[in-house]
């Protein structure tokens, strides 16, 4: 068997950076074994035998088909339904209650949540079942709640699918599993059309200047994303957020993630989740 084309410290910092400049994903030396592993394959496919010549190939590539390629490669898509669930416990106790008395005061169904980072669609699913549940799936017949973007174009087409294994829904209570998903012939499950309805998957680049929005969203999940960002990257992104989230909108990061000093528009609620303070001069 054919052994593993080795990346020498140049190359790796030549992809590093590259990878950096442009989606702003922070590829530390503890990444180095993951970019040859999962390079590799792609490197001896396309004929390579090393990731310099790779990496001349993907800078040279004006149709951008070879950068989106790599990115795929190492982005981390592992996701499950219901993950981090004391999340979704408190947007049933608090949140949602909320929204649904302020939508009845204005009279409106415009009701607005973006999955961002939603890799292969787990999480924005999740929301689906959690909004159809509380509102009903008819409160939506105007259009889709949920905005849910991601990097990977390799992981939006299988979010689009909705098609899982048997590990991903180990989490969703039976009663729901039987309500939302039907089995599929590769003995995992598929979700229905109900909530796919629900939900708009679009390709995002979290280095993007401007994100392309009308309006403000009342909640954005943004979990286990920002771990792979370095600091300025992360206070950029996390400036974007708070413009697109009123006063009293919910910011929902990952457990193992912190805004620190980069939460100057936001209050601390709990472990993991921020409220967008009320804006100077409103």
């Amino acid at each position: 068997m054919e052994g593993l084309i080795d990346i020498s410290d140049k190359e790796f910092e030549a992809i590093s950076t590259l990878v950096y400049e442009k989606f702003g994903i922070h590829l530390t030396e503890k990444k180095r074994v993951l970019v040859r592993g999962r390079l590799n394959k792609l490197l001896k496919e396309m004929g390579y035998r090393n990731f310099q010549s790779y990496y001349n190939w993907v800078v040279k590539d004006t149709g951008g088909a070879g950068l989106l390629e790599l990115v795929d490669k190492i982005s981390t898509n592992h996701s499950y339904f219901f993950r981090e669930n004391d999340h979704f416990v408190f947007l049933e106790k608090r949140v949602l209650p909320e929204l649904k008395y302020h939508l009845e005061q204005q009279g409106s169904r415009d009701l607005r949540f973006w999955s961002a980072g939603c890799a292969t669609g787990e999480e924005a699913y999740t929301l689906a079942i959690m909004l159809a549940e509380f509102f009903g799936p008819d409160f939506f017949r105007d259009g889709p709640p949920i905005l849910a973007t991601d990097i990977s174009q390799t992981a939006l087409e299988k979010a689009v699918l909705g098609a899982y294994g048997p590990e991903r829904i180990e989490q969703v209570p039976r009663a729901l599993l039987h309500k939302y998903f039907v089995p599929n012939e590769a003995g995992g499950y598929s979700v229905k059309e109900v909530l796919k309805k629900m939900v708009v998957f679009k390709r995002l680049n979290f280095k993007r200047p401007n994100f392309p929005f009308k309006g403000k969203f009342h909640c954005i999940f943004c979990r286990n994303v920002m771990i792979y960002f370095d600091p300025p990257t992360k206070k950029d992104l996390v400036d974007k957020f708070a413009r697109f989230l009123p006063t009293g909108g919910y910011l929902f990061i990952g457990h193992s993630e912190s805004l620190g000093r980069d939460s100057s528009d936001f209050k601390y609620v709990q472990p993991a989740l921020y409220v967008k303070k009320e804006e100077h001069g409103s």
